[in-house]
């Protein structure tokens, strides 16, 4: 159960450094948002999980259910609020620029 639980820890390790760059390397708020609350989520969730392992089978997994539900649920909705703010402080979407010969263009050129 112990190397279970090491590869559960290592994947939330893997995710949670996945979703620092992901917020650090995106251009806008709505594509950091989603790397940063799609990546927790799994983080966080497979943390859960490897304490799930070590655990066993007792009051303690239940608690851990418990709190990976509340997070479930709780993650989303967080998401949710902080796009609906930035959406409606009219936060522009980043936008692909087109390559042409000689170099970026935007499309207002």
């Amino acid at each position: 159960m112990i190397w279970a639980a090491g590869v559960f820890f290592a994947f939330g390790i893997i995710f949670a450094v996945m979703g620092h760059l992901g917020v650090l390397i995106f251009p806008d708020v709505y594509t950091r948002l989603q790397a940063s609350s799609t990546a927790t989520t799994t983080s966080v969730f497979s943390v859960i999980v490897g304490c799930m392992f070590l655990t066993g089978w007792d009051q303690m997994t239940g608690k851990l259910a418990v709190i990976a539900l509340f997070f479930f649920v709780s993650s989303p909705v967080a998401a949710h609020i902080i796009a609906r703010f930035a959406w409606r402080n009219e936060m522009i979407p980043w936008r692909r620029s087109h390559m042409r010969r000689g170099g970026l263009h935007t499309d207002d050129d």
